[in-house]
């Protein structure tokens, strides 16, 4: 028996452990700020519908009730700007990091095929490449990669780790780089309902794509927005072509969303007031650390959206997980999203007022 995982990196996780013993050690406790995982309450109206839907002694389907469809494609007309949305562009995922580790594995992707991601980036691209046997290759500029042999290309429009995002006309000219050479274009955009400095612009605008979604699928997720992160909720939008090859694939490996996730979705899409409270939250939270990072002797880079600060003091990147966990304050190493991060840090906003508040006075 081969071990898969062989072909994957050591999970980046555990070489913070020691350091994350180092801050909890602090007198007044650590101040988790590397992993991201959302601290505040999921919205009421959300929990009523998941209760609401708990007796659901059947299978659910993979494609999702007709209420949940309904749902999906009005939030992406409404939300996205996209046009002539119908039920045969969307798919509900078992949230987003499991579509995007067996994406090239059900896509049919292996030996000779080649998957492209940013060279910052969530380590489950290159995951998703390796799993399937396929080449991982990360890019600065992806028009500028040879064509030859790429069959999947990955945006990450607010990006993970940098906060970077993409501009309408970028994301313009991938698209039809993308479509002149025949590659399959999926667009992370799990981050778009958190833009301060800007504005994020989905692959499915008109604008960008054209009115048309050949080649084109966008990926959302409620993680962060409502914080759901552990109901598992996401979604594809984009090419009914593609959507309808995945949907196929999936019935047969039973990947189905719960039927009170679908439920609780369908509440999470209708209801604008709890994002914008959320955003709220996280906008003074992004305003105080990021003070406090400054006076503290950091620069900020990009950063104008996303729920990160993507922080440096120009050394490298474990001399300040280090010097930060001495403050009792735990970050992410840039180098965990590639080479060309090893002199920054991740540095969350997914901690509550309290534990940012602290963090704030340590820094200052």
């Amino acid at each position: 028996m081969s071990a898969v995982s062989s072909r994957l990196p050591v999970f980046p996780w555990d070489k913070l452990e020691p350091y994350k013993a180092t801050a909890a050690a602090h007198p007044d406790g650590i101040v988790d700020l590397s992993v991201g995982t959302p601290v505040d309450p999921v919205p009421p109206l959300i929990q009523q519908a998941l209760i609401g839907a708990a007796n659901s002694p059947g299978y659910p389907t993979v494609w999702g009730t007709a209420e949940l469809r309904d749902a999906l494609t009005g939030w992406v007309e409404r939300r996205l700007g996209a046009r002539g949305v119908s039920h045969t562009n969307v798919l509900p995922v078992v949230g987003s990091k499991e579509l995007v580790a067996w994406l090239p594995t059900q896509l049919g992707l292996g030996a000779g095929d080649r998957v492209a991601y940013p060279l910052l980036a969530y380590p489950t691209y290159e995951v998703g490449a390796r799993l399937c046997g396929a080449e991982p290759v990360p890019y600065d500029d992806p028009t500028e990669l040879d064509p030859a042999g790429l069959k999947l290309l990955w945006l990450n429009s607010p990006s993970n780790p940098t906060g970077r995002v993409l501009s309408k006309d970028e994301l313009t000219r991938i698209v039809a780089w993308a479509r002149e050479h025949g590659v399959l274009l999926f667009s992370d955009e799990c981050y778009l309902e958190l833009g301060w400095e800007t504005e994020p612009v989905s692959v499915l605008h008109p604008d960008v794509c054209g009115g048309t979604y050949e080649g084109v699928v966008a990926v959302h997720s409620l993680s962060k927005r409502s914080n759901l992160a552990g109901y598992r909720a996401a979604f594809l939008a984009g090419d009914p072509a593609v959507l309808g090859e995945l949907l196929k694939i999936r019935k047969h490996g039973g990947m189905m969303v719960p039927a009170p996730v679908q439920a609780a979705t369908v509440a999470a899409l209708g209801d604008d007031t709890h994002v914008q409270e959320q955003r709220e939250r996280y906008a003074a939270r992004r305003t105080a650390l990021r003070a406090a990072l400054e006076t503290h002797g950091f620069r900020v880079d990009h950063s104008e959206a996303s729920l990160y600060l993507w922080s440096t003091r120009d050394e490298p990147c474990w001399d300040t997980v280090a010097h930060l966990a001495g403050l009792g304050i735990l970050v992410a190493p840039g180098d965990f999203y590639g080479t060309a991060g090893e002199r920054h840090v991740r540095v969350a906003l997914t901690a509550t007022d309290e534990r940012i508040d602290a963090a704030v006075k340590r820094l200052t």
